[in-house]
């Protein structure tokens, strides 16, 4: 990422992230949507994929470590949704991944996109 001045962080990862989650989609078939979700307390997941009836809620942290808190949206999105969701991501820019919460894994963004 030394073209762009560094490790991406905040919107300049979130960005990164979407333009590979559009490639992804164009070929995949049928096309996922790919959308965000905010409630009106403030609450937001960065990207909704849905596909048919499945939701996957995906969110971007610049971070090597993230944490359980890290996933209090998509845990909040996960209760709403139900059983509509396959499962939440959590993309950070750290090297492992892991179980963050019950049914949230945490991801490298650069190795699961």
């Amino acid at each position: 990422m030394h073209l762009a001045g560094g490790e991406p962080t905040g919107a300049h990862l979130e960005n990164l992230v979407l333009c590979d989650l559009v490639s992804w989609r164009e070929l995949v078939s049928p096309r996922p949507a790919i959308f965000y979700w905010r409630t009106v307390n403030g609450e937001e997941v960065d990207f909704v994929i849905e596909q048919g009836r499945a939701l996957i809620p995906v969110e971007v942290k610049a971070t090597g470590r993230p944490s359980h808190q890290d996933a209090r949206h998509l845990l909040t999105f996960m209760a709403e949704y139900g059983s509509a969701v396959r499962g939440g991501l959590l993309l950070h820019d750290g090297d492992e991944v892991f179980w963050l919460a019950r049914g949230v894994l945490a991801a490298p963004w650069w190795a699961v996109i």
